[in-house]
C-alpha cells in the first residue's frame, strides 16, 4: 500500500514536470534598452513604460497563443550616458541573458548604432524607431527601423509641406528659410534638402540659410536675417530646449511668432512636454513638427492609461513606438510558434499585416524591405494648438484641424 502512494505521487509529479499537467508556460523574454541615467533618462524611462503597458495588454489578452499562452517578460538595461556605455550594457545583454528573443530601444541613433552592432553579431533581432540611414545601411539582417530614415524624411518632408501650404493658403510658398544647429540629427535632415535637387523640383528659392552651434547665446541676428528675407516657410531645427525657447521668444519679438510665419521642425523633440514647461504656451502656437509616430485618433485608450501611469501630459513617438514595437515581436512569435531568434527574425522580415501593430505606426502596415526598413512607413506633421502638440495631418490620423499660419 505505502509503494502504490508513492508511486502514486511521483507519477503526479512526472506529469506536471512534463506539462502533460496544469504547468504554467514559460515566459518569452523581450529586452528593453533604453537610457535610464544620464540626461536622456527620462526618454528612456517612457519608453520602458511604453513596453511595460504593451506586455501588460498582451500578457493579459492570453499571452502568445502559437506558444500555449506563454506571457512576455521584459528585462530592461541601462545605456547609460555614452556611446560606449551602451555598447558595453549591450554586452552584459546578450551575456547575461541568452534567452531573449529580441529587443527594443535604443532612442538615440548614435546608441543604436552601437547596440546593433552586438546584437547582430549575437543573432537577437532589434527594432527600434532611431532614424539613421546608416542604422539599415550596413548589410545587417537582425536590425529592423519602423521610422522613416533621416533621409527619406527629408525627402518627404518638404514636398508635404509645400502641398498643405498651397492647399491651406491658396498659394504656394516661393521662399524658405532654415535656422538649424549644428548637430548630426539637424544636419541629417537638412543635407538632402540642401544638396538634393528638392528645392528646384519644388522650385523654392532658400533666402536663408543658418547654422548655430548650441548652446545658443543671441538668437537676434539669426531671426533679424529671417525677418529681413521674409521667407514663406521657416525650417526651424534646434534640439535643446534652450535654444528653442531662444529663437521662439525672439521670433515673438519680431512678429514672426505665435502662428505669424509658417514654422516647421522635424522629430519629436519640438512637441517635447519639457517645452511648454520652460516657456510660455503662446509661443508654441501654431509651431509644427514632421514625426515618425504620434497619437492618432483611435488611440484613446492607450493615450490615457499613459498619461495616467507615466505623470506626462501627453504622449509622444518615444514610449508609442516602443509600445508598437513589443506587439510586432508579438506578431512574429504568433508566426513562427517558436522561441528561437532566428525564427523571430524571419517572421519580422516575412511579416505583412495590417493590423495589430500596424494600428500604431503612420502607414498602417507593417513589412520591411531587404535593408530591414519599414516600407510604408510615413510622417505625421504635429502643431502646437492651445498647449498640446496635436496631430494634424493626414486628415484620416488628426485629432485636430490644421491651422496654417499666415501674417
Amino acid at each position: 500500500m505505502k509503494n502504490n502512494l508513492i508511486h502514486g505521487a511521483l507519477l503526479l509529479v512526472a506529469l506536471v514536470m512534463t506539462g502533460t499537467g496544469a504547468r504554467a508556460q514559460d515566459a518569452v523574454k523581450i529586452g528593453v534598452i533604453v537610457p535610464l541615467s544620464g540626461p536622456w533618462a527620462r526618454q528612456g524611462q517612457v519608453m520602458r513604460i511604453g513596453a511595460e503597458m504593451a506586455v501588460e495588454h498582451i500578457n493579459a489578452a492570453g499571452g502568445i497563443e502559437s506558444l500555449g499562452g506563454a506571457p512576455l517578460e521584459l528585462v530592461v538595461f541601462d545605456t547609460g550616458d555614452s556611446v560606449e556605455r551602451a555598447k558595453n550594457a549591450a554586452q552584459r545583454m546578450v551575456a547575461e541573458e541568452p534567452d531573449l528573443i529580441g529587443v527594443t530601444g535604443a532612442y538615440l541613433s548614435s546608441f543604436t548604432l552601437a547596440i546593433s552592432e552586438v546584437t547582430e553579431r549575437a543573432e537577437l533581432p532589434m527594432v527600434t524607431l532611431s532614424y539613421s540611414d546608416l542604422i539599415t545601411g550596413r548589410g545587417f539582417n537582425y536590425i529592423f527601423q519602423t521610422s522613416p530614415t533621416g533621409v527619406r524624411q527629408a525627402e518627404d518632408a518638404l514636398p508635404l509641406l509645400v502641398d498643405l501650404a498651397e492647399r491651406s493658403s491658396g498659394r504656394k510658398p516661393e521662399r524658405i528659410g532654415i535656422v538649424m544647429d549644428s548637430t548630426a540629427a539637424s544636419v541629417a535632415f537638412v543635407k538632402p534638402i540642401q544638396e538634393g535637387d528638392t528645392l528646384d523640383a519644388l522650385d523654392l528659392e532658400l533666402v536663408v540659410d543658418e547654422t548655430f552651434t548650441p548652446p545658443l547665446a543671441n538668437a537676434t541676428p539669426l531671426i533679424q536675417r529671417v525677418r529681413a528675407t521674409r521667407p514663406e516657410l521657416l525650417l526651424l531645427l534646434p534640439t535643446a530646449i534652450s535654444d528653442s525657447k531662444l529663437l521662439l521668444e525672439k521670433m515673438n519679438e519680431f512678429g514672426l511668432g505665435q502662428g505669424r510665419l509658417p514654422t516647421v521642425s522635424n522629430g519629436a523633440a519640438m512637441g517635447d512636454p519639457d517645452l511648454a514647461a520652460n516657456m510660455t504656451p503662446a509661443l508654441l502656437e501654431g509651431v509644427m513638427t514632421t514625426v515618425a509616430n504620434w497619437a492618432v485618433a483611435g488611440q484613446d485608450e492607450i493615450v490615457e492609461e499613459y498619461i495616467e501611469r507615466s505623470g506626462e501630459p501627453w504622449i509622444t513617438q518615444n514610449p508609442l513606438c516602443t509600445y508598437g514595437h513589443i506587439w510586432i515581436f508579438k506578431a512574429a512569435l504568433e508566426q513562427a510558434g517558436i522561441t528561437d531568434r532566428n525564427a523571430v527574425a524571419d517572421a519580422i522580415r516575412s511579416m505583412d499585416v495590417t493590423d495589430g501593430p500596424a494600428r500604431l505606426f503612420p502607414g498602417g502596415r507593417i513589412r520591411f524591405d531587404e535593408f530591414g526598413r519599414r516600407i510604408d512607413a510615413e510622417l505625421l506633421v504635429v502643431q502646437w494648438q492651445d498647449g498640446v502638440p496635436k496631430t494634424v495631418y493626414p486628415p484620416h490620423a488628426a485629432v485636430a484641424e490644421l491651422v496654417w499660419p499666415g501674417r
